[in-house]
């Protein structure tokens, strides 16, 4: 065991009757077994939008879990006293798998225990030339970025993916991926990383809730963009995840994380020296202020999430049109 499944545990452990968690499978490391938790705060209904919170994908991207631990501990806090707070989930599902490659992080890999980048292992393909190795390659497992021998599926994907498509007859989804290790400043991406010419379906609905985060954060600090922009790959989970939830009356509006972990670098460039040390802060008040950095950003969008059936029907024409031109003009 490790400190964040630990911490996970122990939140469950004294967790409030609201507070369901699900075991979706166990991971196989030497003599150990690691659960994956799915967190499910809200009864399930055919009816409710939903929020899915991820984190942990890449082992060595700790900070992504320890945001969502932090964002649960909060949860798990303000539902003890806070009725007006549990009420809203009688509007909202609110979905967390905060560990999902618990192999890689005990190992302190980026990769699950079998050295396959759960982020590179779907069955989708690049439209466009996707960027070498890093983009998802077949070279050799013990190369990063390797996305596993074809129709080879991690049992982690496999999880979490059945998890997920339980949910696509909601009528609304949103979902947050929460990674580190991306330039200097934090970043909510959103498909395609397959292709930079092809904008997703609800292109004007995703513009839509970038506008209601801007209007209601004018001061937060985030960059909101196509993955596309920087570069493409293959087997991207929530490329595979979005065309997937196109099979049903849905919208889906998936986003990750991508925190400015180059900053913290910038600052103490002797955490390099530390096998993490490019994706996670390493001092101790760098660690909290990340912690409660995301922490509106997270409430924002539950918030957003339970008041989807209010903003949705506000998206039009006009949505499309200014997001096209911010994002896709030079397409």
């Amino acid at each position: 065991m490790f400190a964040e499944l630990n911490q996970l545990e122990l939140i469950l452990q004294q967790a409030p009757k609201l507070v369901q968690p699900q075991l979706l499978g166990k991971v196989q490391l030497k003599a150990q077994q690691l659960p994956v938790y799915a967190i499910e705060i809200g009864e399930h209904a055919k009816d409710k939008p939903v929020l899915l919170l991820t984190g942990g994908v890449h082992g060595l991207e700790r900070i992504g879990t320890q945001v969502l631990l932090a964002y649960l501990e909060s949860l798990c806090a303000r539902l003890q006293w806070d009725q007006h707070f549990a009420a809203l989930f009688d509007k909202v599902q609110l979905c967390m798998v905060p560990l999902l490659n618990p192999g890689g992080m005990a190992l302190g890999w980026r990769s699950n225990p079998q050295h396959i980048d759960l982020m590179r292992n779907a069955p989708t393909e690049a439209l466009e030339k996707a960027a070498f190795l890093l983009g998802g390659h077949r070279v050799s497992r013990f190369l990063p970025w390797y996305r596993g021998a074809p129709g080879e599926l991690a049992q982690e994907n496999q999880w979490l993916i059945a998890y997920v498509r339980q949910f696509f007859q909601a009528p609304f989804m949103l979902a947050l991926d929460c990674h580190s290790g991306f330039g200097r400043t934090d970043r909510l991406w959103f498909p395609y990383a397959k292709t930079a010419q092809q904008p997703i379906a609800h292109l004007s609905q995703m513009y839509r809730l970038q506008q209601l985060l801007f209007q209601s954060f004018p001061q937060q600090n985030y960059i909101f963009e196509p993955q596309s922009r920087h570069y493409l790959c293959h087997g991207d989970l929530w490329d595979h995840l979005y065309d997937e939830s196109q099979q049903y009356q849905q919208v889906f509006l998936p986003l990750t994380l991508e925190m400015g972990s180059w900053n913290w670098v910038r600052k103490n460039p002797f955490q390099l020296l530390k096998s993490h040390g490019l994706f996670h802060p390493v001092k101790p008040h760098r660690v909290k202020r990340v912690l409660r950095s995301h922490l509106i950003l997270l409430d924002f969008l539950l918030h957003a999430t339970a008041a989807a059936p209010d903003w949705l029907g506000s998206v039009g024409d006009e949505q499309q049109q200014a997001a096209k031109a911010l994002w896709y003009s030079n397409t």
